[in-house]
């Protein structure tokens, strides 16, 4: 009897020391941090104009362009995806990002844009090798999801300019500015939008650019007054 009194103490003493040290390595190890998720601006296809025998014989004479990479203002030029609560107030979600920045994302985006056209010989991005007789520069000023309204919305705005690349002469330019509900207020509808936003700026941009062309291709076919 003794023995069994002695015996019940000192198990309970084990197994209390063993819940000691069970909490002090569950104190000691570091919380679970939630890994980001990633998302991107994905490839857009432009309907391409049915080609006819003499659309083939313009596209022929048609200009190459050159296509430079696309800068971003202050703000917008990091992989993080930005929302916006208060006017002139940038926000970032914690763990949500971009695959890679917008700039990097959008630039072959405008290439494919540019291609599906029609309206030019070639479409090359730089940097290139490769000679054109236009160049088309461009700039995000905003891509932000604006949370805090009903709907809420994501932005984009780009500003492009056509340049005669010989002359160095501005031949046109736009701002394109497109606002897309979404469809909540997380991420991921903040990215849903911001790509149906973007198409929407490609296909203007792309009408832009055809048009700009058009009027550069139509002066150098006209002839040459006589000095």
């Amino acid at each position: 009897m003794i023995s069994l009194l002695k015996t019940r103490p000192c198990r309970l003493a084990a197994t209390g020391l063993l819940l000691i040290v069970a909490s002090a390595c569950s104190a000691l190890r570091p919380p679970a941090t939630e890994q980001p998720s990633f998302y991107s601006l994905d490839s857009v296809r432009l309907e391409a104009k049915a080609a006819t025998p003499a659309s083939a014989k313009r596209s022929m004479a048609a200009p190459t362009l050159i296509v430079n990479p696309t800068h971003s203002a202050s703000g917008f030029n990091s992989q993080r995806i930005v929302y916006v609560r208060a006017a002139h107030q940038l926000e970032y979600y914690a763990h949500s990002e971009w695959v890679d920045t917008p700039a990097r994302m959008l630039a072959p985006l405008i290439v494919s844009a540019l291609e599906n056209s029609g309206a030019f010989r070639a479409v090359v991005s730089t940097p290139s090798a490769a000679d054109g007789d236009l160049r088309l520069d461009s700039e995000i000023i905003r891509l932000q999801h604006e949370v805090g309204s009903t709907p809420n919305r994501v932005r984009f705005t780009l500003r492009a300019y056509m340049v005669d690349n010989t002359t160095r002469q501005v031949l046109a330019w736009q701002e394109f500015d497109e606002s897309v509900a979404a469809t909540s207020e997380d991420p991921y509808g903040g990215v849903l939008a911001a790509n149906r936003a973007v198409q929407s700026v490609l296909e203007n941009l792309a009408g832009f650019c055809a048009e700009a062309a058009g009027r550069w291709q139509a002066r150098k076919a006209q002839p040459h007054s006589p000095e």
